[in-house]
């Protein structure tokens, strides 16, 4: 089928999805021309998106024989082993974050193109409508001018110039010019029909983009929440954020695929009438319009004569021939007869008015205009739609993946999770190095309030009446120690054995913490001999 005109060439993306396989639901090949009211043709769109149905029931599969897998199959891990199964959900997960950020982006851009490519359409289908509009509004005016204004215009000057039997026949020959007119616009095709239907599909295609737009809109809002929630899951170490991202990443890997689905259909169909636009366009508009209207309106060739040019000369010729009646009448009529100059006047001012109007209606029923929408049309929804489905079609490819891949990797940093608590309880609670007494201590801040028997912290009665065992703890040992206590947030207390006594490596101090750990030492090391005398 040749194009529409010879400058517009289907895109090359509209072409391979034309190219397509068209199956019915019992598998029997389908013609791929665009018919939209075929059932045949709506089951091979149909079928596409049970294609995506069933990649999306073998999506599922797979997850579930994985988490199955995964949880039946638990083999003993050496310590030595739980790191590199650490690095490997790491890197899985920053894998699937990155896919779904670049799925984000992508979709985004397909979600923009689409849009822009739907408006252009619906300019391009108001401004049409507005020119159908105005070629009926102009006939309707003309006509009416001619049959109602300038009659009366006429049988009053028919009374006045009674008289003169050339006036008569000069007014009877412009009323016989002014029905020639009327005849010629009757034969103008009536755009009402052509009209109310633009309107209607303009309407629906504009509700329907809304929704669509806001709907992936939040769909992609879904798809960062979700990734979001993955990240602080993981960095957290939070089993419940993980729970809530595998309940949304599931129905997240669901809509992208139903998207798919939709768009891949939405895709094909779109590509089907972008192939052979004009054939459709012609089958849809016979029973209002002749072909040869439709097809002047569609190529728009220097070739193709005007069907209309006819009507329009037979117009401009009887409106000149009254003109210069009129014209006559008003030059020597008028000195006979002071009565009739309003009728002459009002006759020359409809007729004047009658040639703006055959002006206008010249340039509407020219093919440019009407041609230039029909461009503008086809090149925003076959160039920018058709690809802005596309970009959302490896958006949903790449969310599903990206979904995957974050289901596959959660089991695994979950068993990691619960490894490296069972590490922390096998530790002991009272070791200040211990990463967990650590969290203990902070989430229960009354045990670190309770004082140990010999404590420098307690009454001054206590440290009078209880004194410790000078003989068997040396100075520098316990006074070093002590000190650590305080500055690392400890209470001082006594101890048979000191933290340096058991082997623990010491502590690394910065130069600050070094110079407040020689004071606080010198003050302890005074406050020790003034209470206790050698």
């Amino acid at each position: 089928m040749p194009p529409a005109r010879p400058e517009y060439l289907p895109p090359w993306w509209a072409a391979w999805l034309h190219g397509l396989p068209h199956r019915g639901l019992r598998l029997q090949p389908v013609p791929a021309a665009f018919r939209p009211r075929d059932p045949d043709y709506q089951q091979s769109l149909l079928f596409l998106g049970l294609v995506a149905a069933v990649c999306l029931g073998l999506n599922l599969l797979f997850l579930t024989v994985y988490l199955i897998c995964l949880c039946c199959c638990k083999r003993d891990q050496e310590p030595e082993s739980k790191r590199p199964h650490s690095c490997c959900v790491t890197w899985m997960a920053v894998a699937a974050g990155l896919i779904c950020c670049a799925a984000v982006g992508i979709g985004f851009y397909g979600n923009s193109e689409t849009n822009d490519g739907v408006y252009q359409l619906l300019y391009a289908l108001d401004h049409a409508n507005h020119t159908l509009t105005g070629i009926d509004s102009l006939v309707a005016g003309t006509t009416l001018q001619m049959r109602v204004g300038l009659e009366q215009h006429l049988v009053r000057l028919t009374e006045l110039l009674a008289t003169r039997g050339d006036y008569l026949q000069t007014l009877k020959f412009m009323q016989q010019l002014a029905d020639s007119i009327v005849l010629q616009l009757s034969g103008l095709p009536v755009w009402r029909g052509t009209s109310a239907n633009l309107t209607a599909l303009a309407g629906h295609v504009a509700y329907v983009e809304y929704y669509r737009w806001l709907a992936y809109l939040l769909f992609f809002i879904l798809v960062l929440t979700v990734c979001l929630l993955a990240c602080l899951g993981l960095a957290k170490r939070s089993r419940w954020l993980l729970t809530t991202m595998l309940c949304c990443g599931l129905l997240t890997l669901i809509l992208s695929w139903a998207s798919m689905a939709v768009d891949t259909a939405a895709a094909v169909g779109t590509s089907d009438f972008c192939v052979a636009p004009d054939k459709f366009i012609m089958n849809q508009t016979e029973s209002e319009i002749s072909g040869e209207v439709v097809h002047y309106y569609l190529y728009c060739e220097q070739s193709l004569s005007n069907p209309f040019q006819q009507a329009l000369t037979v117009f401009q010729r009887s409106l000149t021939t009254m003109q210069i009646q009129i014209q006559g009448l008003i030059q020597f009529a008028l000195p006979l007869f002071p009565t009739a100059e309003k009728d002459l006047l009002g006759v020359q001012q409809l007729l004047n008015s009658s040639e703006t109007s055959l002006h206008q209606l010249t340039a509407m029923l020219d093919c440019r205009g009407l041609h230039k929408d029909y461009l503008d049309a086809l090149i925003g929804i076959c160039y920018d739609g058709v690809e802005g489905l596309l970009y959302l079609v490896l958006f949903s490819l790449l969310v599903a993946a990206s979904f995957s891949t974050i289901i596959c990797a959660t089991p695994r940093a979950w068993k990691h999770f619960a490894g490296r608590d069972q590490d922390y309880d096998d530790m002991d609670e009272e070791d200040p190095f211990n990463p967990q007494a650590r969290r203990i201590a902070t989430h229960n801040p009354a045990r670190g309030q309770l004082r140990s028997f010999c404590s420098y912290s307690s009454s001054l009665g206590s440290q009078s009446s209880l004194h410790p065992p000078a003989q068997t703890i040396s100075n520098a040992p316990v006074s070093e120690y002590m000190n650590q206590a305080v500055l690392f947030g400890g209470n001082p207390r006594y101890e048979n054995v000191p933290l340096i006594g058991r082997g623990s490596p010491p502590p690394t101090y910065s130069p600050s913490m070094r110079a407040t750990y020689l004071s606080v030492t010198d003050e302890h090391i005074r406050h020790h001999n003034t209470e206790f005398p050698a």
